[in-house]
């Protein structure tokens, strides 16, 4: 198969896959006497759980670890439990920061609701957005 073609069935654009084969998490295709990719049936599965795996928010390094344990015949699987464990805890952190700056905008938005406009002469480019006690 041609890059275009495994990038229609796999869902990921030709530049994408040309830079997961630069980084290593592909192997770099043949070639025909032309010169254009080919990639065989292992290429495309190894690009499905690329795109997988990043879609879980994996990073490279990551995919590229849990390959290499592929690669040399063994199973990745305890690698990829603690590969997940962390990314479960890195959600959990993000969620965490989410909700704080949710509530954050939450208490701007009622804030924003009590403050009159500033004249266009005030230096202050927007009250609503002075830190907490700064405000006009």
């Amino acid at each position: 198969m041609r890059i275009g073609e495994v990038g229609s069935e796999v869902g990921v654009d030709p530049p994408t896959i040309r830079y997961y084969e630069s980084v290593g998490v592909l192997p770099e295709p043949d070639r025909t006497t032309s010169g254009y990719r080919t990639y065989t049936a292992e290429d495309v599965e190894r690009l499905r759980f690329v795109t997988l795996a990043r879609s879980l928010g994996l990073g490279l390094d990551d995919i590229r670890d849990i390959l290499g344990f592929r690669d040399r015949g063994e199973a990745p699987c305890g690698y990829v439990r603690s590969v997940l464990d962390r990314q479960v805890e890195a959600v959990a952190q993000r969620i965490r920061q989410l909700e704080a700056l949710s509530a954050e905008l939450a208490r701007l938005q009622l804030v924003a609701r009590t403050l009159p406009d500033i004249e266009a002469e005030d230096p202050c480019v927007c009250h609503i957005l002075q830190p907490a006690g700064t405000q006009h």
